[in-house]
């Protein structure tokens, strides 16, 4: 006889809700310039993967693949993509805000002791809620890739997404297989300082918005 407590869900405290909270509100992007080469403990790295591996994901398709990254020829070979579209990017920018990007760390591709790739596996024939809106499959890998900076910040590793990358240069390098499209390249590792604002934000690149710019009530007001 199945017991019924098992199917009761988990309630939560109000004060595992504001440790929920002060994790969401504390994790940051890291950069090279603050990654350690402290190796990090296989069991924290199975910890990172296993909550990537609960996220919600469009018709329980869990359409996600990681490449676990730890040797340096092929994290250098990364970062040669990642230096040529820096200067592509960097074009894109004019005057001060050029100047200002330049000077940016952008990346910890080399310093973080681990890289790890992550792929969207696209599933073959229909998946239930997705054939309306193709993209799901896609936005369910970067929910778990959330899952991953979230719990890697709850155990006091550093995690940072680099996003200016050739991805079909990065599918090379990880001979990965055709179908697959890579959604985040994430660099981990122990820290020397976790900001207490964002990075960006400290340094002016833009302004955070308010809650009252983002949210419409009921419906867009017509122009």
């Amino acid at each position: 006889m199945d017991n019924p407590k098992e199917k009761l869900q988990r309630a939560f405290n109000k004060e595992e809700q504001q440790l929920l909270e002060e994790i969401l509100m504390h994790r940051r992007d890291v950069r090279g310039n603050h990654f350690l080469d402290t190796p990090i403990p296989d069991g924290h790295i199975d910890t990172i993967l296993e909550a990537a591996l609960v996220a919600p994901s469009v018709g329980f398709s869990q359409p996600w693949e990681f490449v676990i990254i730890k040797d340096q020829t092929t994290k250098h070979a990364i970062k040669k993509t990642f230096s040529e579209k820096t200067k592509e990017a960097a074009l894109l920018f004019k005057d001060e805000k050029q100047k200002e990007y330049i000077k940016l760390k952008l990346e910890g591709i080399v310093e973080s002791p681990l890289n790890i790739a992550v792929f969207y596996k696209p599933k073959k024939g229909p998946v239930l809620g997705q054939t309306s809106m193709p993209n799901m499959g896609k936005y369910s890998v970067v929910c778990a890739i959330q899952n991953m900076w979230l719990m890697a910040r709850s155990l006091n590793i550093g995690m940072g997404w680099v996003s200016i990358l050739d991805p079909e240069k990065v599918k090379k390098i990880l001979n990965a297989p055709s179908e697959n499209q890579l959604i985040g390249y994430l660099c981990f590792g122990y820290t020397d300082m976790f900001y207490n604002q964002p990075e960006l934000k400290l340094k002016k690149w833009d302004r955070k918005k308010k809650q009252k710019e983002v949210v419409v009530l009921e419906k867009y007001k017509s122009l």
